[in-house]
């Protein structure tokens, strides 16, 4: 094998697991699950130390690689021949990072980590949380705006240049903003557009099948 991904069922980790699907290199899954806390166990705190999926095990490299937005960058300049990173212009291939840094940053750890997780941000006083799972629930609908607003440009996928790596990801929070409770088909009419170029792809079938996930 390439690779090994330590993924979550339905986590941002499945965008690294299409992107593993979409570039056809050897890759074998090991299945942490957030929802049951596996994370956080000591057997996979020794891989990694951070507690997060997801989690890249390279074939001949000593250390794993994490991160969810250095692990696709990493697979899509590894694997040019997917065409999953733009080789058109300097400014195709900074589009890409200015969305995974956004998205990662701001949109999954600042809005879903305040709905989801707010005990990372105040552990020590509980009565916060509500707050805080407000907060990021304004978070997540204001960024969803300016998604949608972005997509709505006539665009088939998120970088115009072509279908990149931000795409699994914007599809993975698409499906999240269902979770919550979003009307995702009414709100934002060029995201369900782009999710169902993406639902139109064997390698997301493939994953969605595997890891037990629907998203509409």
């Amino acid at each position: 094998m390439d690779y090994r991904l330590y993924y979550s069922p339905g986590a941002c980790s499945m965008a690294v697991h299409v992107v593993l699907e979409e570039i056809g290199a050897p890759f074998a899954l090991h299945e942490v699950s957030v929802a049951r806390a596996e994370n956080r166990q000591a057997s996979y705190l020794a891989i990694n130390p951070k507690g997060f999926v997801p989690v890249l095990e390279i074939s001949g490299e000593p250390q794993i690689l994490t991160e969810l937005p250095a692990i696709l960058a990493f697979l899509a300049k590894r694997h040019p021949e997917a065409g999953l990173l733009p080789q058109t212009s300097a400014i195709d291939e900074a589009r890409v990072f200015e969305w995974l840094a956004w998205l990662a940053g701001w949109v999954h750890g600042v809005g879903y980590g305040g709905i989801w997780r707010p005990e990372r941000f105040s552990a020590e006083d509980p009565s916060a949380h509500e707050a805080l799972r407000a907060n990021g629930r304004r978070v997540v609908q204001e960024a969803y705006k300016k998604i949608e607003h972005m997509l709505g440009d006539g665009r088939a996928w998120a970088v115009p240049s072509g279908y990149s790596v931000v795409d699994p990801f914007l599809f993975v929070l698409y499906g999240w903003g269902a979770k919550i409770g979003m009307p995702m088909r009414a709100q934002c009419p060029a995201w369900t557009s782009l999710s169902a170029r993406m639902l139109e792809r064997p390698a997301v079938r493939r994953v969605l099948a595997r890891e037990g996930i629907a998203i509409e």
